[in-house]
């Protein structure tokens, strides 16, 4: 049941090294200035806006960690991908903050 409830409401506890251990995928959904600036290794970047068209560039069978800066697009980015058959999908929230989770 707790899980279940995890589940539905997510929960702050991910373990996003764990995840990238595994083979997740970082997808980076700020636009490409912003993730000139920075951005947390091997994260790919598409920008929110072209994101329902570049579903083919994600594989669907590993895990995807979503992150922007504030973790809002991320949010958005991982509705859109569960919407299109993606099911292991990671909120990350601010790509800083997801880089301090993930040197633990």
């Amino acid at each position: 049941m707790f899980n279940f409830l995890k589940k539905i409401f997510g929960s702050s506890s991910v373990d996003y090294a764990a995840l990238m251990a595994e083979g997740a995928q970082i997808i980076d959904v700020r636009s490409k200035e912003e993730f000139s600036q920075g951005h947390v290794d091997k994260a790919k970047n598409i920008p929110l806006n072209t994101l329902p068209g570049a579903l083919s560039k994600i594989n669907k069978s590993k895990p995807v960690i979503t992150c922007c800066a504030s973790g809002m697009r991320s949010a958005k980015a991982k509705n859109i991908l569960m919407a299109n058959g993606f099911i292991h999908v990671y909120n990350g929230g601010g790509w800083k903050s997801l880089n301090l989770k993930l040197k633990g």
